[in-house]
């Protein structure tokens, strides 16, 4: 990931920096509680400020996501998100979900870029579904358009047709530019790891696929000649992952499939549960950071859940946003060495609660 480092503040390492926590819902607080131990410990000139956000923030203030906090999320270097929803909000109006305030975050944060890295710790090789000679050394980083496409594209609704029956429409639009900035970070980024960019679309029956295929084509023939570049449809990328997950280096795509495969290889290394993700935008702007796992309602409060993913996302944040890879470099290094010595959450086959986790890498640090 050295490759890349236009996003990467150069700052003085003894300045302060200031990271916004957003806990959100479900997991997210025990999980945030955790980066906030991590931090505390770690040191680095970190100010560290705490809003709601999600379904907390529309219990508390009517909607997902105020002015008051985005403001402040644009004038920090970093934010730091927990995860939001669960069925509690079901029956709200789609504008006031908690997803609804994720996806503004991300739209007023102008963060275009989802890195989504998913490597295989070699402790945990045997927690992966298949096989540990198909994950063991595995390390894919997945970098999905995060601002367009079906998610953002217009017009969308449901209509009622005349003959009484429904319709649902969402339209997948995606520009030049768009394609173009975000296939940048992917050529940077593999210069700097094992120079191979994986394109995954779907040129053989969408519009938006043949323009991500041209586009992506030229920027390489253009500027990245010395990068490897292979095209490939989604569907095909989603079955390669399985079959020989190791073949690949970064993997760039769009905003639908790239909520898919990152998914999908997240469960190669073992669980939803190891797995951060950056969300970054234009040179000197705030990154955003958060674990890819969801709320899970289902073991909220209950002090079960991994922080692994979110500790990691906070070295994630160290590292791109608050000018202190050396630190990313040492949590990280704690956290495979507690996963050396066996430490592990119920998801991961383990009995370990949230704190005792918790607890493991502050022991390493």
């Amino acid at each position: 990931m050295e490759g890349w480092r236009s996003n990467a503040h150069s700052r003085n390492p003894t300045a302060m920096t200031k990271l916004l926590l957003l806990p959100g819902d479900g997991i997210g607080p025990e999980v945030i509680a955790e980066v906030k131990r991590v931090a505390e410990r770690l040191g680095g000139d970190v100010e560290l400020e705490e809003r709601r956000f999600g379904g907390a923030s529309y219990e508390a203030e009517g909607v997902p996501l105020t002015e008051a906090t985005l403001a402040l999320a644009k004038a920090c270097d970093a934010v730091l998100m927990g995860a939001v929803g669960g069925p509690k909000w079901a029956d709200v109006p789609r504008q006031l979900r908690p997803e609804a305030g994720l996806l503004a975050l991300r739209a007023g944060m102008e963060v275009f870029a989802n890195l989504r890295p998913a490597v295989c710790f070699a402790s945990l090789a045997e927690a992966s579904t298949l096989k540990r000679e198909v994950v063991e050394g595995l390390d894919i980083m997945i970098v999905r358009e995060l601002t367009g496409g079906v998610y953002f594209g217009q017009p969308r609704g449901i209509e009622t047709l005349p003959d009484g029956q429904k319709r649902g429409v969402d339209t997948q639009v995606y520009t030049t530019h768009e394609i173009e900035r975000v296939s940048r970070v992917a050529f940077e980024l593999a210069r700097g790891r094992r120079g191979k960019v994986t394109s995954a679309e779907k040129s053989n029956v969408m519009e938006t696929g043949h323009l991500w295929r041209e586009v992506v084509t030229a920027l390489h023939a253009r500027e990245y000649a010395d990068v490897s570049l292979e095209h490939m449809l989604a569907d095909n990328a989603a079955m390669q992952l399985v079959k020989n997950p190791r073949q690949f280096d970064v993997i760039v795509t769009d905003n639908l499939f790239g909520d898919i495969l990152s998914d999908e290889a997240a469960q190669l290394t073992g669980s939803l549960g190891m797995l951060p993700s950056a969300a970054l935008g234009a040179p000197g702007r705030p990154g955003l950071y958060e674990p890819i796992h969801g709320s899970a309602p289902d073991i909220a409060g209950k002090g079960l859940a991994n922080p692994l993913a979110a500790i990691l996302s906070f070295g994630m944040a160290l590292r791109w946003s608050l000018g202190r890879p050396d630190l990313d470099e040492r949590l990280t290094a704690a956290v495979e060495a507690a996963l050396g010595a066996g430490a592990r959450t119920r998801d991961l086959g383990g009995s370990l609660g949230t704190r005792e986790m918790g607890d493991e890498v502050l022991a390493r640090l």
